[in-house]
């Protein structure tokens, strides 16, 4: 099934997307190019966000509420929603289970995978599990029994590097496995660098469309607010090969590290959805929203190939709200 526009314009959900404009408006641009208007909303527990700066904002619940699907209703009703973008990870799953559902007539799309497999993907030792099983190169998990080495723990539901723990004693590794229903431990390797592979897959037919490989220069918050696109190979086939072993669909952030003593290149972890650098990837050529667009209407999309070298900055601008308004 696809969209079909209604008097000519999309509807967009943004979930989770507040600091989202530019991306927006790379969505708005893809519109254009199609003789579409586009209206973007966004889902928020807060409506004075940068987002309202090109659209509206709605005031949402929590991603936890069991009546979310309800508020989604009243709001794809109200705005005419076509399309339901995740930002955050919790929304992902939740995407995925709205967009399946069964909406009187009105189709709505939403470039995810299943809830199962997204779900899994946010779950740092569910999703080393099926990498492992699927043969895919990781950083060695510890098994309980093993000799000490320098590790790393990651909090199994964390996100933005946030809670990691560096074991650096066999003390404080026997501290850790006490709580392995709580960490991934993995070896850690000190003298490393990473690369982010922003990834877009055909949700209808599966077919990958953008592989585009960036480094990040500067981080605040958890975010990239400097990147760099790459001519990464390497990268690009471990994610293309890592994309068609684990049946992932839409769009993909593949998070690869490289051991520079060893040379080894890893998946770190995936994000089944937008990443916040994407912008850099879409003005190096992989356009995944403009793929987004073209997949939610039915389009015969094209592989996309992206430029190396380019360098995107992030900088902070201003959004002010009125009393009346």
């Amino acid at each position: 099934m696809s969209i079909v526009p209604d008097n000519g314009r999309l509807g967009l959900l943004f979930l989770g997307g507040a600091k989202r404009v530019a991306v927006g408006r790379m969505f708005e641009h893809a519109c254009r190019e199609r003789g579409l208007g586009c209206d973007i909303t966004g889902y928020e527990l807060d409506r004075h966000c940068p987002l309202a700066a090109i659209g509206d904002v709605v005031e949402g619940l929590r991603w936890s509420d069991p009546a979310i699907f309800d508020t989604f209703d009243q709001v794809t009703d109200a705005y005419g929603i076509d399309i339901v973008i995740p930002f955050v990870d919790p929304a992902v799953g939740i995407a995925a289970r709205y967009a399946a559902m069964n909406h009187y007539g009105h189709e709505i799309f939403s470039p995810v995978s299943s809830h199962e497999l997204a779900t899994r993907m946010f779950d740092k030792c569910a999703a080393a599990d099926l990498f492992e099983q699927l043969g895919l190169p990781i950083p060695a998990t510890h098994r309980p029994g093993e000799l000490f080495r320098p590790l790393i723990a990651k909090p199994r539901y964390g996100s933005a590097s946030k809670g990691l723990v560096f074991i650096d004693s066999p003390k404080k590794l026997r501290e850790v496995e006490a709580l392995t229903d709580r960490y991934l431990i993995q070896e850690r390797i000190d003298n490393r660098s990473e690369i982010t592979v922003d990834c877009y897959v055909g949700v209808h037919d599966g077919c990958i469309y953008a592989v585009s490989p960036r480094v990040r220069l500067e981080v605040s918050g958890g975010e990239s607010v400097r990147t760099l696109t790459v001519d990464d190979p390497e990268a690009v086939d471990l994610a293309c090969h890592t994309l068609e072993a684990t049946g992932l669909r839409g769009a993909v952030t593949v998070q690869l590290i490289r051991d520079l003593d060893s040379g080894r290149l890893m998946v770190m972890e995936i994000n089944p959805r937008l990443g916040g650098g994407v912008v850099a990837s879409v003005h190096a050529g992989a356009d995944i929203p403009a793929l987004i667009i073209g997949d939610a209407l039915g389009e015969e999309l094209a592989p996309l190939t992206p430029q190396p070298g380019v360098l995107v900055t992030r900088y902070l601008d201003d959004v002010v709200f009125y009393p009346e308004n």
